[in-house]
Formats: C-alpha cells, sequence, structure tokens
C-alpha cells in the first residue's frame, strides 16, 4: 500500500508560480515511478511529468521548460514546480506512484490549481 497527500494548489495570477507537494508513505520501497498528471473541467486526464527511480524525468510538450518534476528522498515527497502559468493549466493536479508490479499504482486525491487574472 502506498499513500499520497497533494497540497499546495491554490489560486494564481498568469505568469506566476507555485510548487506543489505529494507526500507519499506506506511502501516506498515498492515504488518505480513518480508522475503527475492533471485534468481540466470536461477534459481527459493528461499526463504531465515522470520521474524514475533512476531520476530520469520526461515532461508533456504542454509544460516542458516551464514545469520541474523533484523529489526529496529524505522525506518521501514528490514536488511540481511549476513556473510561467497560464490560465490553460487551470486544473486539478494528481501525483501517481506506480508500483514495480505491472498496472499497479495508487493516486493522490488532487489539489486544484487555477491561473486566472
Amino acid at each position: 500500500q502506498v499513500q499520497l497527500v497533494e497540497s499546495g494548489g491554490g489560486l494564481v495570477q498568469p505568469g506566476g508560480s507555485l510548487r506543489l507537494s505529494c507526500a507519499a508513505s506506506g511502501s516506498i520501497s515498492s515504488i518505480n515511478s513518480m508522475q503527475w498528471y492533471r485534468q481540466a473541467p470536461g477534459k481527459r486526464r493528461e499526463w504531465i511529468a515522470t520521474i524514475t527511480r533512476s531520476d530520469s524525468t520526461g515532461y508533456a510538450t504542454s509544460v516542458k521548460g516551464r514545469f520541474t518534476i523533484s523529489r526529496n528522498n529524505a522525506n518521501n515527497t514528490l514536488y511540481l514546480q511549476m513556473d510561467s502559468l497560464k490560465p490553460e493549466d487551470t486544473a486539478v493536479y494528481y501525483c501517481y506512484a506506480e508500483l514495480d508490479w505491472p498496472g499497479s499504482g495508487y493516486w493522490g486525491q488532487g489539489t486544484q490549481v487555477t491561473v486566472s487574472s
């Protein structure tokens, strides 16, 4: 079992920044990669970024160059640093822990990010 608790969402103006956090607990050693997704109202869930156990990272084209995924292994926390935010970044953001076993993983509860003037 892996439990994920997200925080850091809120209201920000275009061009601003936010840092999302996802605190993981439970069977941390079983996690193969950590990922961020987002889902805007009426739209499908969109993959945003991934960080692997070996610290390789990948980003969706829509956020590359503006968002940075990172982790702190000491406190088992995943981060998403979001800079140069745009209104189209408005969504509920979710973290996901992909486990070693294929097709298995756990989702956080999501945190709302709203980018608006």
